[in-house]
């Protein structure tokens, strides 16, 4: 019952962290290349460029062009491959460690494992950056 409690008040603690701002999300990822797993898989990477120009890459997959905005609480990306369709994100940051849930749901989506200062390495025929 203990350790029930302890995991209720944890997850109300997260909950009740606010959303990153388009201005501290950036200030997190800027010039970076991040890593996240979701599941507890390793799932993709995404490198943030200047003028919030991304790259996207599913784990060893092609890479995909976009740009990210800011959306009230969200941070919100259009891909060169989905321009009309909006994939739109809650990032926290806890400890140093990037999280994010896909629009608003209530469980952790993606968290970031690894962060670098070195390009995505593209797979596919559009291989490199």
């Amino acid at each position: 019952m203990r350790l029930f409690l302890v995991m209720i008040l944890l997850c109300s603690a997260a909950q009740a962290d606010p959303p990153l701002s388009g201005a501290r999300f950036e200030a997190h990822v800027m010039g970076k290349t991040l890593y996240y797993k979701a599941e507890g898989e390793t799932y993709g990477a995404e490198q943030y460029l200047t003028d919030r120009r991304v790259i996207w890459a599913f784990l060893g997959g092609p890479c995909t062009q976009g740009y990210w905005y800011e959306d009230a609480e969200k941070i919100c990306f259009l891909y060169e491959h989905a321009p009309k369709d909006p994939q739109c994100w809650r990032f926290y940051l806890r400890d140093g460690v990037l999280s994010a849930r896909f629009d608003g749901e209530l469980s952790e989506s993606l968290i970031e494992i690894f962060k670098s200062r070195h390009p995505l390495r593209c797979a596919g025929p559009q291989a490199g950056v």
